[in-house]
């Protein structure tokens, strides 16, 4: 295990979270795809749909489609493969919809020969506490519901997780190291946590073993997101 930790890398996906496709493209236009992925969740996918995601695929970019699918299992299978369709590299549902959902977005890959998507499954929002668990009717805690959620994830063949940082370790030693585990909410220290909970710094994520941390905000607000980009990487 040991040596599988220190041969670690940990890689960086990019929130994009415009309402400007050419605000957008200011940084885009400066990141090397090689380097850096990108992430493309509710907001700009609502406003710029299916050709903004071709646009980002033709200029090299490993796109990560995080709408968090949630719904009944047909469903969920639609709209898997929709998105698999696009040629993304990751997406997003909710483990919280149980086995019979994930099972069919898993089914939803099969007729995807290469290039099949990753499938990604939502622990715990980076945004709740604990009393925010027990307000929606879990009596766990946080450390508890994340490992629960990945445990059945991985039962039901999903490729891994987005969790808060703090719990990469624990998921790592249980489920095993190939089990990828995707972290939001990354902050410098001197950034704000915004409505963030669980909050995690760059050199925090590496010491855990997360394989991919989301950055958005830290770059996306900073005055010189190039720099700040920078910054990140000499932790990683």
């Amino acid at each position: 295990m040991s040596e599988i930790i220190s041969k670690f890398t940990t890689k960086i996906i990019i929130a994009l979270d415009y309402s400007d496709k050419n605000k957008a493209f200011k940084l885009i236009d400066y990141l090397d795809p090689a380097i850096y992925r990108l992430k493309i969740g509710k907001k700009m996918f609502s406003i710029f749909g299916k050709p903004f995601i071709i646009q980002l695929k033709n200029l090299g970019f490993d796109i990560f489609l995080d709408l968090k699918f949630h719904d009944i299992p047909n469903t969920v299978f639609g709209a898997v493969s929709a998105a698999a369709d696009l040629g993304v590299w990751m997406i997003s549902i909710h483990i919280s919809g149980g086995s019979k959902m994930l099972q069919a977005a898993k089914l939803a890959l099969n007729s995807f020969k290469k290039d099949i998507p990753l499938l990604i499954g939502i622990t715990v929002l980076t945004s709740f506490n604990e009393q925010d668990l027990r307000e929606i009717g879990v009596n766990s805690s946080i450390a508890n519901q994340v490992l629960m959620l990945s445990t059945l994830a991985k039962k039901n063949g999903l490729d891994g997780v987005v969790c808060p940082g703090t719990e990469s370790m624990n998921i790592k030693k249980k489920l095993g190291f190939n089990f990828k585990v995707i972290s939001p909410a990354i902050r410098l220290k001197e950034d704000p946590a915004y409505d963030q909970q669980t909050v995690i710094t760059p050199s925090l994520a590496k010491k855990f073993n997360v394989d991919y941390i989301v950055v958005g905000r830290t770059v996306t607000f900073s005055k010189n997101p190039l720099h700040t980009l920078k910054e990140i990487n000499s932790f990683l």
